[in-house]
């Protein structure tokens, strides 16, 4: 029998589909937003699961500018290679894209050095297990380790972009963020609603954080998919900084209230395991 996939609190919850794009900035804290480079990032982060084609003149109306504009903003993307033409018309992520995404996780090392750590840990709670960690106002995945011998997993897509208000995942990385930090993300991201557990108030969000901090471990249950529970512990690298998180993500029904308690544990020391071969590496 084939495995039945379920895609919620690690990576790909299914109703999140990309990160909104980021509306025009009238005034900046340093300069005014209308360089080309600005508008190029901007095209990108227009793309997401549910918009993997933009056209011209839906980049001109999100940008709000002449569509000659948009296309020439566009042309300068597919030059670099950032961008193509898709055969089906408009454009899409380009080959440089996917380049860029493998030299970053290639420079990491930590992909590498948590990977075994993290199969381990799948195996010894039979559960999908996640690393994560905080790009700008946003979570990313990076890693998955499965228990291959489960019917029902939870899946995501390597570089899934998951929302800042909602999940284990995205907890563990905020709670430990310098305040100013917390405070800028705050401010200037959007939250959406999942399920009618997700927070979307940042004074209740502080106060999750609040908790995390004092238990060491983020647990979240329904946030980004009614069906699934996650369980978060941070991974600290060089002088003690959170620099990633470690998670596993489970079907609820299949984790009875009594464990709960033991496999934050074990996720807790699978994570301080990793950051310890972090560490050495930086010595």
């Amino acid at each position: 029998m084939g495995h039945r996939q379920i895609r919620g609190a690690g990576c790909a919850p299914a109703r999140l589909h990309s990160v909104p794009a980021r509306e025009p900035q009238s005034v900046s804290t340093y300069r005014e937003r209308n360089s080309t480079a600005d508008k190029a990032l901007d095209i990108l982060l227009m793309f997401g699961d549910d918009r993997p084609t933009l056209a011209a003149a839906e980049v001109a109306r999100n940008l709000d500018v002449a569509r000659s504009t948009a296309y020439r903003y566009l042309q300068s993307l597919v030059q670099s290679g950032f961008v193509e033409e898709h055969p089906g018309g408009g454009f899409r992520l380009g080959p440089r894209i996917l380049e860029l995404a493998r030299l970053a996780r290639r420079g990491l090392g930590l992909s590498q050095l948590a990977q075994p750590v993290m199969q381990r840990l799948a195996v010894s709670t039979g559960e999908t297990v996640l690393l994560t960690r905080l790009a700008g106002t946003a979570v990313i995945c990076l890693e998955r380790a499965d228990a291959t011998e489960r019917g029902v997993r939870v899946s995501y897509e390597p570089g899934q972009v998951l929302p800042t208000n909602a999940g284990a995942s995205a907890h563990v990385l905020l709670a430990w963020l310098d305040p100013p930090d917390l405070e800028r993300i705050l401010a200037t991201t959007q939250f959406t609603r999942f399920t009618d557990r997700t927070i979307v108030d940042a004074d209740r969000l502080r106060r999750r954080l609040a908790d995390t901090r004092a238990q060491g471990v983020a647990v979240s249950r329904g946030e980004l998919d009614p069906d699934v529970l996650g369980i978060a512990a941070p991974i600290r690298g060089e002088g003690d900084r959170v620099v990633a998180g470690l998670s596993v993500a489970a079907l609820a029904s299949r984790v009875p209230d009594d464990q709960v308690d033991r496999i934050a544990g074990e996720v807790r020391e699978a994570a301080a395991e990793i950051g310890g071969r972090l560490q050495l590496l930086a010595q």
